[in-house]
């Protein structure tokens, strides 16, 4: 598939991708990445219990889990439109998670939760728990609870497979820089000026970023390199993930602020699948499809 057609493709079948704060959400496409790791299964754990947690007696009472997540990011958190069927690094996280408090996948319900609606989400206890990019942020915590984090995001770039002249946020200087208008990134490239100011280039869609990218109008594309990732998993023949990250971006899964027990058991079974090799496989089958590497997280528990 050439660069052109994949960006093509991502603007005709693409959800609409705006800022959101230090998350991108961008548009997508099929999702179809070809042959890869196959996601591990997750053992359902027997005769749960997690004394003190309201929100783990509800999710018994009613035999099931309802998880919030996103449906318009590839590699991540995406929704087919066809079968309705979610796919993605954070859904195997969150479908992994519900296995360790004792529920197979038929008893999950996700629910799409877009970023700004989140802490409502949770506070009110329309979602059990959330995962879909959320970082982690001491403002967030003074509305809601942070289990691990299960991945570190940084800021990142994407840029053509056969471009080996940028490798870094420092190897910018005369490239053009493409994001989100408004957003953390395009500001972070502003503001430590790492491309002059004519060279920024913003859009209200990642998709849109992307297919200057093909056309060679753009050099690179900025934001959460874990986003980044996922476009690059849908084609990694033509587009890459470059350099180290240059922001921390640690993603959390989002509970009940005073839900500090259901906190601690998501966290034990974060810790096992880190241990056992479990969460490799799921990078390995998802956002691994890049090409990228990523270093396992180190839970953070409070």
């Amino acid at each position: 598939m050439k660069i052109r057609t994949l960006a093509a493709g991502l603007l005709v079948g693409a959800l609409a991708l705006t800022a959101c704060g230090k998350e991108g959400t961008p548009s997508t496409g099929t999702g179809d990445t070809g042959n890869a790791a196959a996601a591990p299964s997750y053992t359902v754990a027997a005769n749960v219990s997690v004394p003190g947690s309201p929100t783990f007696a509800k999710m018994q009472s009613k035999g099931g889990v309802t998880i919030g997540v996103k449906d318009d990011q590839p590699g991540l958190g995406l929704k087919d439109p066809t079968t309705g069927k979610y796919t993605g690094f954070d859904i195997e996280i969150a479908k992994m998670v519900a296995a360790g408090l004792g529920f197979d996948e038929s008893k999950i319900t996700y629910k799409t939760v877009d970023s700004g609606a989140r802490e409502a989400a949770i506070s009110n206890g329309d979602v059990d728990y959330y995962v879909g990019t959320y970082t982690i942020t001491d403002k967030r915590k003074q509305q809601v609870s942070f289990a691990g984090p299960y991945f570190q995001a940084g800021q990142g770039l994407l840029v053509r497979k056969d471009d080996n002249s940028i490798t870094g946020k420092d190897t910018l200087k005369g490239k053009k820089v493409c994001s989100v208008t408004g957003s953390t990134p395009i500001q972070r490239v502003r503001d430590q000026q790492l491309t002059e100011p004519g060279n920024i280039v913003e859009f209200q869609k990642y998709s849109q970023c992307v297919e200057k990218l093909g056309t060679k109008e753009v050099d690179a594309v900025t934001t959460d390199d874990a986003i980044l990732k996922g476009f690059a998993a849908q084609d990694p023949d033509t587009l890459k993930v470059v350099g180290e990250p240059f922001s921390e971006e640690p993603y959390g899964v989002g509970l009940n602020r005073d839900d500090s027990a259901l906190r601690n058991k998501i966290d034990d079974v974060l810790q096992a699948s880190l241990d056992d090799g479990t969460w490799q496989k799921i990078y390995d089958s998802t956002l691994g499809k890049s090409g990228s590497t990523a270093s396992k997280p180190t839970i953070q528990r409070y």
